[in-house]
């Protein structure tokens, strides 16, 4: 390595991908926590119910920054049908996260969303024009093997939650695509039309399932949307500051808080084959990690950006 090229970032400092790990590193705790808020809310009150009042939570914390924005910077985005389209995906993720945890485990759940990583580097030739080798392809297939012993297959085993749990882990997938997609979107932009679609998503249930809530749920429900704000801006970030298969894998640091909450605040132990299939899904997630990251040390190019 020449002199030059070693002085190219100075000593001490953190490369885009190692402050894009712990942006979503944080974001996977923050996450977690909303999933316990929200799994002890469902039991209460309606999804919509739910969705809309974090979203009045989140747009109340939001509103003051927006005024940090140039004049009409939430109007003028990129791609604004993509912007749309990755809105709506995540409310209808976080719709079908709560929906499953009315039946499930809170670790089941979190399980069938760590195939999201696994879709995200099986999607990135096609969308993201990343390179993706045989030996990434490999890992890809090994990783829905996991999905496979972690949802225990049968048909007692493939209840409506499962089955929600797997396309909603799958629709999260292509927020995580696009938003790395509208990379030149400020995050509080794309975070703020967030809201504004679960928000909508949410008052449109408000008439049919309406449950007043209590001083004290209101409370939570409140901070749910701060807590899913602050997670979303981190994701967002880590997006933007290291590539989409390195960053990804971490959000598999979720799970290890859904089985510390799940047993504290549930009682819920996950079974023998839910700890198998989640960590070879972890294995085959590390193992893309490794794999782009060798690659952008030997110089080969990995990503070739979208126009």
């Amino acid at each position: 390595m020449s002199s030059s090229h070693a002085r190219s970032r100075p000593a001490g400092t953190m490369s885009g991908d190692g402050l894009g790990i712990l942006a979503m590193l944080l974001a996977m705790l923050l996450f977690a926590a909303n999933d316990t808020m929200g799994k002890w809310l469902v039991s209460t009150y309606g999804v919509g119910q739910i969705m809309f009042l974090r979203s009045v939570g989140a747009l109340l914390v939001i509103a003051p920054f927006l005024t940090r924005l140039p004049p009409g910077a939430l109007w003028r985005v990129e791609r604004p049908w993509l912007l749309t389209l990755r809105c709506f995906f995540g409310a209808f993720e976080a719709s079908a996260f709560y929906y499953a945890t009315i039946t499930l485990p809170l670790a089941d759940v979190i399980t069938y969303w760590l195939a999201a990583p696994i879709y995200v580097a099986a999607l990135s030739p096609w969308l993201l024009k990343e390179k993706v080798g045989w030996r990434r392809w490999t890992a890809i297939a090994v990783g829905f093997v996991g999905v496979a012993v972690a949802l225990r297959p049968s048909s007692a085993a493939l209840t409506p939650a499962a089955v929600v749990s797997l396309v909603g882990s799958f629709v999260f997938s292509l927020t995580v695509v696009y938003g790395r997609q509208l990379r030149g979107t400020p995050d509080i932009v794309l975070v703020f039309w967030q809201f504004v679609a679960a928000l909508l998503c949410g008052l449109a249930t408000v008439p049919f399932f309406w449950v007043p809530p209590s001083t004290r749920d209101f409370g939570l429900l409140a901070l749910l949307g701060i807590v899913s704000m602050v997670g979303h801006v981190c994701v967002t970030r880590s997006l933007k500051l290291g590539s989409a298969a390195t960053v990804a894998p971490m959000q598999y640091s979720t799970l290890l808080w859904g089985v510390i909450f799940g047993w504290i605040f549930f009682g819920e132990v996950p079974d023998a084959m839910l700890l198998v299939g989640a960590a070879i899904i972890i294995a085959s997630g590390l193992f893309i990690a490794f794999r782009e990251r060798k690659m952008k040390v030997d110089g080969e190019p990995t990503v070739v950006d979208s126009p």
